[in-house]
């Protein structure tokens, strides 16, 4: 035990004789303190015991932060999943509220086709009543440019309809068919640049030929020698063609020479076809 001593108090000589004066010091110094917490310790000092619990309270709640996110982890996860959740159903709710506006526009869009159709066949003239000589069809294409100014249309020779057949717009002449498929047909423009049909127009049933200009307005052709054009003559077929029947409205007349047409052809969405049989085919 001596000797223990003996080697202790030499090494600590050593340790202060390799150290600065200050390091000396401070070295000295707490050795001194520790001593004296330890001494202090082992005969109850309250002043010791207070300190040992300032320092428990310490180590406690540095160990409850350090075992927060253990604790805290798993609500968090809960609620990423709720608002996960939460997002997932908002997507699905958004996606049935487009679809019902989809259908919103397609009831719409029915209904003013519809509203349409009824107008179409609200005719004031017995004859032009839709009947077994006459159809409905819809348009399905414009085909207008500079050079064809033309329409398809959903009823071809499977609904009877035949090459030449005259083509309205309500009781308005608009062309007539110069194509024929099963199931659909081509319809020539009274604006296009090879429609040509006889036509009446003024009190005294005037003689002419309305003729496609490829413009919006047809103009007329083969009138009598100074016959001066009014504005405002109701213009109508003549039947001289064996095509179209005679008194079939077609547009008025203006001052600029041309026939403003009755029916706008672009704005067309259903049409008459006059299934008569017809004496021979006019192009």
């Amino acid at each position: 035990m001596s000797a223990s001593r003996d080697d202790f108090g030499i090494a600590f000589r050593s340790a202060l004789l390799q150290k600065g004066a200050a390091q000396k010091f401070s070295l000295f110094f707490l050795l001194i303190v520790a001593l004296i917490i330890f001494f202090l310790d082992i005969y109850n000092v309250s002043f010791i015991k207070q300190i040992r619990s300032f320092i428990n309270d310490g180590v406690y709640r540095v160990s409850m932060v350090a075992s927060s996110p253990t604790r805290i982890l798993p609500n968090f996860s809960s609620s990423i999943s709720d608002l996960l959740k939460i997002k997932n159903e908002n997507k699905i709710l958004r996606e049935e509220i487009e679809a019902y506006k989809l259908k919103e526009f397609k009831v719409e869009y029915l209904t003013n086709q519809n509203k349409i159709l009824r107008q179409f066949l609200d005719s004031e003239e017995e004859a032009f009543r839709v009947d077994e000589t006459i159809i409905v069809a819809k348009v399905l294409l414009d085909k207008d440019s500079p050079y064809l100014q033309s329409i398809i249309i959903n009823k071809g020779s499977k609904a009877g309809v035949l090459k030449g057949m005259p083509v309205l717009d309500k009781n308005y002449l608009i062309g007539r068919v110069v194509e024929t498929n099963y199931l659909s047909a081509r319809v020539l423009l009274l604006t296009d640049l090879n429609s040509r049909v006889p036509v009446t127009l003024g009190n005294n049933a005037t003689q002419a030929i309305l003729k496609g200009t490829g413009g919006s307005q047809p103009v007329l052709e083969y009138l009598p020698e100074n016959f001066i054009i009014e504005d405002g003559l109701t213009v109508y077929t003549s039947g001289k063609d064996q095509i179209h029947k005679a008194g079939t409205p077609v547009g008025k007349t203006n001052l600029k020479g041309s026939v403003t047409l009755f029916s706008d052809s672009s704005q067309l969405s259903f049409t008459k076809i006059d299934l008569t049989k017809t004496n021979k085919e006019f192009f």
